[in-house]
């Protein structure tokens, strides 16, 4: 009997890979790195869809969201911090 056809990965899909070891050892993981890639990706189709993205141009983007993200995170850590409080509201943000 002919095996149903199976579908291809989808592109841009990140999932943990397993290596096997040459000789009987332990299986090595691949590491998984963390990056904004699929996002800025989806961003730039809704868009531009019928503009691509270089790998140094989605490098570019990928440290400029986290520069970004890291600013947000020590301004919010510094109006907690002013006010005394653990969390911050609207009313902090606004003042």
């Amino acid at each position: 009997m002919p095996e149903p056809a199976k579908s291809a990965p989808k592109k841009g899909s990140k999932k943990a890979v397993t290596k096997t070891a040459a000789k009987g050892g332990k299986k090595k993981r691949k590491t998984r790195r963390e990056s904004y890639a699929i996002y800025v990706y989806k961003v730039l189709k809704q868009v531009h869809p019928d503009t691509g993205i270089s790998s140094k141009a989605m490098s570019i983007m990928n440290s400029f969201v986290n520069d970004i993200f890291e600013r947000i995170a020590a301004e919010a850590s510094r109006l907690a911090h002013y006010n005394k409080r653990s969390t911050i509201t609207s009313r902090e943000i606004q003042t």
